[in-house]
This record gives C-alpha cells, sequence and structure tokens, in this order.
C-alpha cells in the first residue's frame, strides 16, 4: 500500500468537504487530490530522484508529500534554517531532486546534481494546471515515503527513511477513518521538516479533520487563528505552549472555547508549565506524545484521563505520572535496557528499545535493527510497575562522575521545584578527579533574585546525594531550544568548556 491511500479514501468519501486551509485559502479533499495527481505526473516527467521541500509549511507540503508518494520517489522536507553549508551538502547527496520553496537559495547555494526548484506557488499552478490530464495510478518506487535528516551534532545527519508500510501502520493503528466531525479542525504549527509535521497531515486527513496552517509560530498568531477557525485540536511543543500560556496570563483576549484537545510532545515539558495548561484549560483534554523520526511519529502516551487523575491525585506515585510520556501504544513493543542489551525491570534506569511495524529504524545505506527488530532509540528511561514510561534524557546525556551514571533529569526537577528558578539543565563538565563532573544552568524568573550557589548545592544535596551535587553553576537569560522545543546541550557544554 501507499500513503497517498489515506488522501484518495478521504478524497472518495467526502470531495467536498474542506480539508485545508492557509493563508487564508480553502481545500477541499477532492481539490488536495487533484492536485496531488498533478503534481505526479510532473515529477514523473522531471525525472527527479527525490521530491525536496525547501519550506515553511503550507499547501504545497501536502501536494508534494502525496505527490511524490503517488510518483513513486521520496519525500524529503529539509530544514530550511539550516546554515548554507550545511543545506549544500545535503542538496548534494538527494541530487537530482525537484525542490519546492526558495528558489534563489538553491540556485544561490549552486548545489551539484542537476536540481529543478520551483517555488511553492509554481508548484501548486503546474500540479492544479496537470490535474485534468493525471491518470492518478500509482508508480513503483522503492517503497520509501519519506527520507527525513536528522539533525546532526557531530557528525553528518543521518538520512532516516521511512518507507510507506511504517507510516501507514502508525495511521491505521491509531486513527479510526472519517472519526472527525465536520467541525472539527486541528492547528499545525510545527515545521513541515519534522516528523511531528508529517503525521500530524496524514492523520488528520485520515481522519478527515480540516487542517489549519500556521506556516510560522508566533503566539499571537496561533491564539487569533484558534478563534477565527473554531479549533478544536493543536499540537504544541513545550516552548510554544509556555508563550501561548504567557501571552494569556498577560491578557490577551482570545475565544478559545472550541478548544477540545492540545496534544504535546518533542521535548521536556516543565510539570509547573503541564498543571498551569491544566488549571487554564480546565475543559481541554491533554495528551502527551512522545515519538521519534525512526519510529514514524508517537509510540508512547499520556492520555486525558491520566492527566486529569494524576493532576488531582494525592498519591506521590500517581501524580508523578504528569511527569511521563504515558504506556507504550498497543501496536508497540518497548522494554528498558542494560549496556550489554539486557532487558531491565521496573524502576530501573536503562536505554529504551522499540519493535512494531511502525518502527523503521533504516537509513541511508543501513539499518539499526538487531537480529530481532527492536531498535535502540538512544533515549534513557524507565518504566514505574504500571507500564507508565519516564525519560532521562538521551542516553549520550548521561553524566559519568566516577564510573558513576547520574542522569540529568533528576538534578534539573530538582533545581525546578526551587520557586526562583524558571528553567535548568545538568550537564557532564571534564573533571581530572572524577572524569565527569556536574555543571549546571539556571534561569531566574522576572522579578526574582538569583539564589546563590551555596543554597543550590545545598538543595541537591538534600534531595539527592553528594555525587549529584554541581560542581559548577551558571545563571542565564535562556536556555538554548531549537524550534522543536529540544534542550540543546551541547551548547551549554561548550559554555562550560569555554
Amino acid at each position: 500500500m501507499n500513503i497517498s491511500l489515506l488522501l484518495q479514501m478521504a478524497a472518495d468519501t467526502w470531495p467536498d468537504r474542506i480539508g485545508l486551509v492557509c493563508d487564508g485559502r480553502r481545500w477541499s479533499y477532492g481539490a488536495l487530490l487533484r492536485a496531488a495527481r498533478g503534481a505526479a505526473q510532473n515529477l514523473s516527467i522531471n525525472g527527479c530522484a527525490h521530491v525536496a521541500l525547501l519550506d515553511e509549511s503550507s499547501e504545497a507540503a501536502a501536494i508534494a508529500l502525496f505527490g511524490a508518494a503517488l510518483a513513486g520517489v521520496p519525500y524529503v522536507p529539509l530544514n530550511y534554517r539550516l546554515a548554507d553549508t550545511d543545506l549544500a551538502a545535503l542538496l548534494e547527496r538527494i541530487a537530482p531532486a525537484c525542490v519546492v520553496g526558495d528558489v534563489d537559495r538553491v540556485v544561490r547555494l549552486g548545489a551539484e546534481g542537476g536540481h529543478t526548484a520551483l517555488s511553492r506557488a509554481d508548484f501548486v499552478i503546474a500540479a492544479e494546471a496537470a490535474a485534468d490530464t493525471a491518470s492518478g495510478d500509482e508508480i513503483e518506487g522503492e517503497g520509501i515515503a519519506a527520507q527525513i535528516f536528522t539533525s546532526g551534532t557531530t557528525a553528518a545527519p543521518k538520512a532516516a527513511l521511512l518507507r510507506h508500510s511504517n507510516l501507514l501502520s502508525y495511521i491505521l493503528g491509531t486513527v479510526e477513518f472519517c472519526s472527525a466531525g465536520e467541525d472539527e479542525a486541528a492547528l499545525v504549527c510545527v515545521p513541515p521538516y519534522h516528523i511531528a509535521g508529517i503525521a500530524a497531515l496524514l492523520s488528520s486527513i485520515y481522519a478527515l479533520r480540516r487542517i489549519v496552517l500556521l506556516p510560522s509560530f508566533d503566539p499571537d498568531d496561533w491564539l487569533a487563528l484558534v478563534s477565527s477557525e473554531r479549533v478544536t485540536n493543536a499540537f504544541v511543543v513545550p516552548t510554544m505552549l509556555a508563550r501561548i500560556i504567557g501571552r494569556i496570563d498577560a491578557g490577551v483576549d482570545a475565544d478559545l472555547s472550541s478548544l477540545k484537545a492540545i496534544a504535546y510532545g518533542g521535548g521536556r515539558m516543565p510539570l509547573e508549565l503541564v498543571e498551569r495548561a491544566l488549571e487554564l484549560f480546565p475543559d481541554t483534554q491533554f495528551t502527551n506524545a512522545y515519538g521519534l523520526t525512526e519510529t514514524s511519529s508517537t509510540i508512547a502516551l499520556l492520555g486525558p484521563e491520566d492527566h486529569r487523575l494524576a493532576h488531582a491525585s494525592g498519591d506521590p506515585a500517581v501524580r508523578a505520572r504528569l511527569g511521563s510520556v504515558g504506556q507504550p501504544l498497543p501496536t508497540v513493543e518497548l522494554q528498558i535496557r542494560d549496556e550489554e542489551g539486557r532487558p531491565l525491570p521496573a524502576g530501573e534506569r536503562g536505554e529504551i528499545y522499540v519493535r512494531g511495524e511502525q518502527v523503521s529504524g533504516e537509513y541511508r545505506g543501513r539499518s539499526a535493527l538487531d537480529a530481532e527488530g527492536w531498535f535502540p532509540t538512544r533515549d534513557a528511561g524507565w518504566l514505574d510497575e504500571d507500564g507508565y514510561l519516564f525519560l532521562a534524557g538521551r542516553a549520550d546525556d548521561v553524566i559519568v562522575r566516577g564510573g558513576e551514571n547520574i542522569s540529568p533529569g533528576e538534578i534539573e526537577d530538582v533545581l525546578m521545584s526551587h520557586p526562583a528558578i524558571a528553567d535548568a539543565v545538568a550537564v557532564g563538565i571534564p573533571s581530572a578527579e572524577w572524569g565527569e563532573a556536574v555543571g549546571v544552568a539556571v534561569v531566574v524568573k522576572p522579578g526574582q533574585a538569583a539564589p546563590g550557589d551555596d543554597e543550590l548545592r545545598t538543595l541537591v544535596r538534600d534531595r539527592l546525594r553528594s555525587s549529584r551535587v554541581p560542581e559548577k553553576i551558571a545563571v542565564l537569560d535562556a536556555l538554548p531550544y531549537n524550534e522543536m522545543g529540544k534542550l540543546l546541550r551541547r551548547e551549554v557544554r561548550a559554555r562550560f568548556q569555554q
């Protein structure tokens, strides 16, 4: 099967229902399918090996995704925020490609390989023009639906491959076809080059939910769109939710009565922020979604009922679940393993391994799956007795002090309990005595005085133990995050090394 099936089913069932809204223009499901078929015909004539998107979210992203699927070539959404040198290197790796979006930049970089570059508008116009003569047939390709470059920190980005079977397994296993009412609308504001952006398009189309695209996130624009489009569902990353709540607390007036559900993920969500959101939106259902590019998006969920029960509970174990990412999907197997690859019991920290049809674990030229199909996520975490998954950062982020493995998350949670601390991060720093020592950077809440180093050290020592006490402490104006809300620990480490 091919992911284009999802759009075909939506268009066959309800062709005139509005499927997508962007910059004031509205597209029916029938119109989207016709444009995708026109795009597929143009791509087949072009003879490109990939279809790349170098642009913000728009109707072109959806048309390119499904057009590429029908044409049998991989869809490659590129990070338009990359430096020129890095972007040029990626363009060379997918040559020859049809690149949709920033034509001037593609020409300026002069990437070798015979790329064809089209602006967003020209790509869409050409697709619509070709729709009347397009056959609509699927062309057999390699079975690769999308190729997504993972962010490289110490090496060149890896090209993660997601096959049609992986993405369809995720959608068919988690979304009920045509389950959304005609009044339901999902606000999508995550970048199109992130797996969450692709998953949002596929899941909403299969549910026949209207997609409202916000090309570039701004909290005031987000609030205005929720109000004007009567948005019912939204996905945000932690930094987005913090800025939205900040504007509401500042008195920005917006009608949010239509908002039924908010899903969040992509980074660590501070407990204080979750609790504030639950108080601010008492009638909204919250879901925490955890997943990776290589797993075709979500593999674990903390659902709405779990949120409300944990928030209201006096049981410390139940209340702690607000800091978890919930339980694995029924279609996914999950284990916590030690450094030798042996499964660990509940309560013990290790690396998260997953297995299932939606799990690709495949990169261009190699597979990361073991002989039994398990994928090592490189995320650290543990399961409680009831199967709730708690994350402890990347496995590489573990601080090894004198042979003892220390989770940064436990130190960060203690620091965040201080009433003056708005944000905190713990990293490993070089130590002649211990190999690594603990360094922490904190951000102070507006109007609060920065606590002294000794006060923070005492707080950590009293709640944990002496090995967790930070050797160095820095007070920063803000911690470095990327656009998906992931904390850039390497930048904090670099600051300490300087």
